[in-house]
C-alpha cells in the first residue's frame, strides 16, 4: 500500500508544533528554576555575612569587657567565652553558604552565645553598681577622715597656742630696773673714772601662774661697743638654742609674790663712756632691759 506524503504533511506540522511549544515550555521551566537557584544562593550568602557579621559584633563586646572589668575571675570565664565565639567564627568562615544544616547549627550556636552574654552584661552591671557604692563609701569615710584630721590639727593647733599663752603667762617679767654705777662708799656715779661697781636692782612681778621654786637669774651688760661684760667665757647660759655670755647670775627663791632683786658688777677693765644696756634673763626668757649713760 503506497503511502501518500501530500495527505500526511498536517500531522507532521502538527507533531512538531507540539514538540516546539514543549521544549519552549521545558527551556522557560529550565530557566526560572535556574533564576530561583541563583536567587536562592544569593540569598544563602548574604544569610551567611549577617552571621559573620553578628558573631564578629559579639566577639568586639568581648574584647571591650577586658579593658572595663577588674574582677580576674569574671575576666578570666569572658576570654574563655571569647575564645569560643572565636573558634565559631572560623568554623563559619570555612562552611559554605549553601550548607544551610551548618548554618543554622551556627545560628543556634549564636543564639545560646547571646544569652551567655546577657547574663554577663548583668554581672558586670552589678559588679560596676557595686563598686560605684563602695567608692561612694570610701570617699565618705575619706572626707570624715579628712574632717576628723582637720578637726585634731586644729585641736592641735589650739591646745599648742593655749599651752604657748600659758607659758607666756607663767614667764617672770622684770619691772622696775634701774641700773647705777657707785664709787667705794656706795654713792652713785656718772662718770666711769670715779665708779667701782655697777648696781643692776629690779623687781621679779607677781605671778601666781608661775611656778614657785628656785629661779637663776642671769645679766648681760653690755658697753657702747656691743660687747658683753664676763669675768670668763665660760660664764655661758643657754638661750634661743645657742650658748651666750652673762656678766652675772644669782639663785633667788620665786614663791609667786613680788621679790626685790640686786646684782653687783666690780668694774675691773677699761671701759669707754657711752650708753650701756643691761638684759635680764630667766628660765631661758629675756624679761626686761635697761640703758643707761656714763660719761669718761
Amino acid at each position: 500500500m503506497k503511502i501518500n506524503l501530500k495527505d500526511r504533511t498536517p500531522q507532521l506540522i502538527a507533531v512538531i508544533g507540539v514538540l516546539a511549544i514543549g521544549i519552549a515550555i521545558l527551556i522557560g521551566f529550565l530557566l526560572n528554576k535556574s533564576s530561583q537557584m541563583s536567587q536562592m544562593q544569593e540569598q544563602f550568602t548574604i544569610d551567611k555575612q549577617e552571621l559573620e557579621d553578628e558573631y564578629e559584633a559579639i566577639s568586639l563586646q568581648y574584647e571591650g569587657f577586658k579593658f572595663s572589668v577588674q574582677n580576674d575571675s569574671l575576666l578570666y570565664k569572658l576570654e574563655n567565652e571569647q575564645a569560643k565565639v572565636l573558634r565559631l567564627q572560623e568554623e563559619l568562615r570555612m562552611t559554605k553558604a549553601s550548607d544551610q544544616a551548618e548554618i543554622k547549627r551556627l545560628k543556634d550556636e549564636l543564639a545560646t552565645l547571646r544569652k551567655i552574654l546577657r547574663s554577663y552584661v548583668q554581672q558586670i552591671d552589678s559588679l560596676n553598681r557595686l563598686n560605684e557604692q563602695l567608692r561612694a563609701e570610701n570617699q565618705q569615710i575619706t572626707d570624715r577622715y579628712q574632717k576628723t584630721t582637720q578637726t585634731l590639727r586644729q585641736v592641735s593647733q589650739e591646745k599648742e597656742q593655749l599651752s604657748e599663752k600659758v607659758s607666756l603667762a607663767a614667764q617672770l617679767v622684770a619691772t622696775n630696773i634701774s641700773v647705777k654705777a657707785v664709787n667705794d662708799r656706795g654713792k652713785e656715779q656718772s662718770r666711769l673714772s670715779r665708779s667701782t661697781q655697777f648696781v643692776v636692782s629690779f623687781t621679779l612681778a607677781r605671778n601666781i601662774t608661775a611656778e614657785p621654786g628656785e629661779r637663776t637669774i642671769f645679766v648681760r651688760l653690755m658697753p657702747p661697743d656691743g660687747s658683753v661684760l664676763s669675768k670668763s667665757q665660760s660664764n655661758t647660759f643657754p638661750y634661743e638654742n645657742s650658748e651666750i655670755l652673762y656678766s652675772m647670775k644669782r639663785t633667788v627663791e620665786y614663791g609667786g609674790e613680788e621679790i626685790p632683786v640686786s646684782m653687783y658688777w666690780d668694774i675691773e677693765e677699761f671701759l669707754m663712756p657711752g650708753t650701756y644696756k643691761a638684759d635680764i634673763f630667766a628660765d631661758g626668757h629675756h624679761i626686761g632691759s635697761f640703758s643707761f649713760s656714763m660719761k669718761d
